[in-house]
């Protein structure tokens, strides 16, 4: 169970694989953790060196002070990275990951191996006046189990009752508990049309992965078309957590991406040619 010192941050993070592979850093959504990415872990780790942490306030970090502005997560991704020792990741977030991913490239445009948001984007047209966002309410003191909405679909809780509360339960942590409880200012984002002339500046390969069901679709797709060579793929009938719902899915597309892009094929796909 390590944890490193990010900042003012005690940052939980889970790895497996080979240090010395090619190094694979998944990032979590809001109210998420990063054990929820297991099944990419089980995946992947034959070929590359996976690793997942838990954000300031989520899962078995730190909280930061309530009477603070939340750290900007695009910031503490970096100094993870640098406190790692990571240089040329492949970075697969969902949600707010995926949105931290982006804001990263937007400061980081070329500094990694590939870059793969899912269930995120930029949205193709600006906010309506006081729709952009907005301070999260405080959270019933007497909930223990955090609301997931539409994350995973009804479907999937009755087929895999086993599953969908093992999602429950690793990410309803005392630390994600107290920051809904207590919520946190949240860090002032990138203006929108300045993010957008960022995203025209990447170089890392990028491939946006969204499923059906998500209302992310527009802007995942949207993102896609910004970036120079960015791939789009939309998983039929999948929601918005699609790497854990449609995990088999999601893990043959970032499959195909890693071999394309990057020449790392599954090793029993390796093999065979």
């Amino acid at each position: 169970m390590p944890w490193i010192e990010v900042g003012s941050t005690d940052i939980y993070y889970v790895e497996d694989g080979d240090p010395s592979a090619q190094p694979l850093v998944f990032l979590h959504g809001n109210s998420s953790c990063g054990e929820a990415w297991w099944q990419q872990f089980a995946h992947f780790r034959d070929r590359f060196h996976v690793i997942a942490y838990d954000s300031v306030n989520h899962g078995h970090s730190s909280n930061s002070p309530r009477d603070e502005v939340e750290p900007d997560r695009a910031d503490e991704l970096q100094a993870f990275l640098e406190a790692m020792g990571i240089r040329r990741p492949v970075l697969a977030g969902n949600s707010m990951g995926g949105n931290t991913i982006v804001r990263w490239a937007a400061k980081h445009p070329d500094e990694a191996a590939a870059l793969v948001p899912s269930g995120s984007g930029i949205a193709p047209e600006p906010p309506a006046d006081g729709a952009g966002l907005r301070e999260a309410r405080p959270l019933d003191p007497e909930t223990l189990f955090l609301p997931i909405g539409d994350s995973l679909t009804d479907g999937f809780k009755q087929a895999q009752p086993r599953m969908y509360e093992r999602y429950l339960r690793i990410r309803s942590t005392a630390t994600r508990l107290e920051a809904m409880r207590h919520p946190r200012r949240r860090a002032t984002p990138m203006p929108r049309e300045e993010l957008i002339a960022a995203m025209r500046q990447v170089k890392s390969p990028m491939l946006c992965v969204v499923g059906g069901l998500d209302r992310a679709v527009p802007s995942s797709k949207y993102l896609s078309t910004l970036v120079p060579g960015a791939e789009y793929v939309e998983i039929e009938g999948a929601p918005h957590n699609v790497y854990y719902e449609a995990a088999r899915q999601y893990n043959a597309v970032l499959d195909d991406f890693f071999a394309r892009r990057l020449g790392i094929a599954p090793k029993a796909a390796a093999a065979a040619r």
